[in-house]
Parts: C-alpha cells; sequence; structure tokens
C-alpha cells in the first residue's frame, strides 16, 4: 500500500502580502498569519495605521513590515510589490482585501464618480496587485492568491449595484484567473465574507444588526473578522494545493436560509 504523503499544514517562513491590513479582516488576516509563522506585508492606504500594525504583530513575536500602498495607484503598486519581495527575500501569496463601499441609488446624481472611484478599487487593484506580484509567485513552492469579495456577489442589496458589481467581478476573475494560471500551480480562490464586524457595518445599530442576524443567517449572529481570516489562512496553505477557481462564503449560512 502506497504511503499517504504528509502535506505540510503550516505557512511558517512563508510570506504574505495583504491588502488593506490596516483595518477589520485585514487586520485581523495579517495578525493570524503572522501567528502561524509568515512573514506578513502589512498594507494600506497610508501609512501610519499600517505601521501600528506592523508594531503590534511584532511586539508579539510575530514578523511583519508596513507599507503605505493606495491600490487605486498603479505606480505605487509597480514600485511596492518588489520591494517587498525583496525584503523578504519571495513572496509566496497575495490577499486581495482592500475594499471601499459603493453604495448609490441607479439615477443619483453621484453614481458616475460612486463607480469610478469603487471600481477602481474594487475591480482594477486586483489584477494590478496580481500583475505585479507574478514573477515572484512563480518562483515559490506554495503560490496562492485570495480575493476577498462579498456575498453581495451572490445576492444584493437595494442601492449597492456598484459594490455587487465590483464583487461579483472579482469572482469572475478568481475563476479565470485560476484556469490560466492552474498549469502552474498558482491557486487563485475567492471569499465572500457575509455580515462580519468590521468599519463597513461599525455605524449599523447593534439592534438591527441582531435583527437582521436573527431573520437572515443560519448561526443568527454577525461573524467576526478572524473567522474570516482564518478561512483565508486556510486556502494559502502549502497543503491547500488542489483547491482552485472556488466562490466560499463565510456567512453564517447567509446564502444557505431560505427563512
Amino acid at each position: 500500500m502506497d504511503p499517504v504523503p504528509d502535506l505540510s499544514r503550516s505557512v511558517k517562513g512563508l510570506t504574505v502580502l495583504i491588502t488593506g491590513a490596516a483595518s477589520g479582516m485585514g487586520r485581523a488576516t495579517a495578525f493570524v498569519f503572522a501567528r502561524e509563522g509568515a512573514n506578513v506585508a502589512v498594507t494600506d492606504r497610508k501609512l501610519a495605521p499600517s505601521e501600528a500594525v506592523a508594531a503590534e504583530i511584532r511586539a508579539e513575536g510575530g514578523s511583519a513590515k508596513a507599507w503605505a500602498l493606495d491600490v487605486s495607484n498603479a505606480d505605487t503598486i509597480v514600485r511596492v510589490v518588489p520591494e517587498i519581495a525583496e525584503h523578504f527575500g519571495g513572496l509566496d501569496a497575495v490577499v486581495n482585501n482592500a475594499g471601499v463601499g459603493g453604495f448609490a441609488a441607479i439615477d443619483a446624481p453621484n453614481y458616475e464618480e460612486v463607480w469610478a472611484r469603487s471600481t477602481a478599487i474594487l475591480i482594477t487593484a486586483h489584477p494590478r496587485v496580481i500583475r505585479a506580484a507574478l514573477p515572484y509567485l512563480r518562483k515559490s513552492k506554495s503560490p496562492r492568491i485570495v480575493n476577498i469579495a462579498s456575498t453581495e456577489a451572490l445576492g444584493a442589496t437595494a442601492r449597492d449595484s456598484v459594490y455587487a458589481a465590483g464583487k461579483a467581478a472579482v469572482t469572475g476573475l478568481t475563476r479565470a484567473l485560476a484556469v490560466e494560471l492552474g498549469k502552474e500551480g498558482i491557486t487563485v480562490n475567492c471569499i465572500c465574507p457575509g455580515p462580519i464586524r468590521t468599519g463597513m457595518t461599525q455605524a449599523i445599530p447593534e439592534a438591527d444588526k441582531a435583527t437582521f442576524a436573527q431573520r437572515r443567517t443560519a448561526m443568527r449572529r454577525y461573524g467576526e473578522p478572524e473567522e474570516v481570516a482564518h478561512i483565508t489562512l486556510s486556502l494559502c496553505l502549502p497543503a491547500a494545493s488542489f483547491i482552485t477557481g472556488v466562490t466560499i462564503p463565510v456567512d453564517g449560512g447567509l446564502m444557505a436560509r431560505n427563512a
């Protein structure tokens, strides 16, 4: 009988680039990876909050360095990604987490402004970051790409056509790149968080959160950022080498529940 291969379930020593890592799910993802021994590139639009997260990680004994990375700026992406790879001696995983709210009625006077600003971050930034990272991912033994979308890509809310379109595009991009890059051993997957306690949901009153969760989710509660982060980590394990092109809802059963 053939022996069962011992596939690694450790990211220790691997390097991950996380966009939008100064808060919410990005910050939680940075900590989860660092606590598992990965080198973490903490990136966000402004340097100071990124540095604060990196300093917290280092204070725990983790390996992290901060960069300012405005993912809506193509020039910044092509400059910063190579800096990250050079600093850590390579790059093994990219987590496209940076996002922005894009809510506007279709007939709102500022709709096209919201569309242009939001899609630059929600759609265009993902392939730009991936393109900049590809030369380094191709040298990795466990190259991973995880795109963070939303359950709004799977079922929409009124006045969120910009956000829903952007997140749906991410799921399509994920499938297409999984097919394109699969022959190189590069996995590309997508996570669709549901109702999660982040900065984007902070303004929603607690009573409204509770009512929504009771009515819509199987778990009857909002999720925490770290619950999403652990699924991201799982998709980046060396052992997760035959999972690609999938979209995984992390939504407490939101998409599963009919009533």
